[in-house]
């Protein structure tokens, strides 16, 4: 994960680690991202993990099995392989308004500094910026426009 994020309008240091497919899960009770195939793989596992939980999602991953487990996650990041496609929007729309996700929802990946705007309309509160972006720059796009025209 990126050392430093935009949460809200500020930004902050990440305290979330990323645990690949095969790592051991810790000791410790550190706030601690999983892979989606682990989480539906080693489901009872992870949901007992002491610790803060979140889920790395790819813009393809179904969202029907993990709705039972939303209330347990902490964190959902969401990725964008590419600038130009448009399927997190969807699952973030998603999570929020039909499945009233209310944890973080953070856009990971090619996440782009003008997208930052219309991202937050569907419901993500934290970005993590690819190491081209500056993240100290990021909060001015998230207000571009002073009044929005859609809902």
């Amino acid at each position: 994960m990126a050392d430093q994020i935009l949460k809200g309008e500020q930004v902050v240091a990440d305290d979330w680690s990323f645990l690949g497919s095969e790592e051991p899960l810790p000791n410790t009770a550190q706030p601690l991202v999983f892979e989606y195939g682990r989480w539906l793989e080693q489901h009872d596992q992870c949901i007992d993990y002491p610790g803060p939980k979140g889920l790395a999602l790819a813009n393809t991953d179904s969202l029907s099995q993990l709705v039972p487990d939303l209330d347990l996650l902490q964190l959902i990041c969401i990725d964008f392989p590419a600038p130009g496609d448009g399927r997190g929007y969807s699952l973030a729309r998603i999570l929020r308004e039909r499945y009233d996700y209310r944890g973080e929802l953070r856009a990971v990946g090619e996440v782009q500094l003008d997208q930052l705007y219309l991202l937050r309309r569907v419901g993500f509160n934290a970005f993590a910026l690819p190491a081209n972006q500056q993240v100290s720059d990021a909060a001015k796009y998230l207000k571009p426009f002073s009044a929005s025209y859609q809902k």
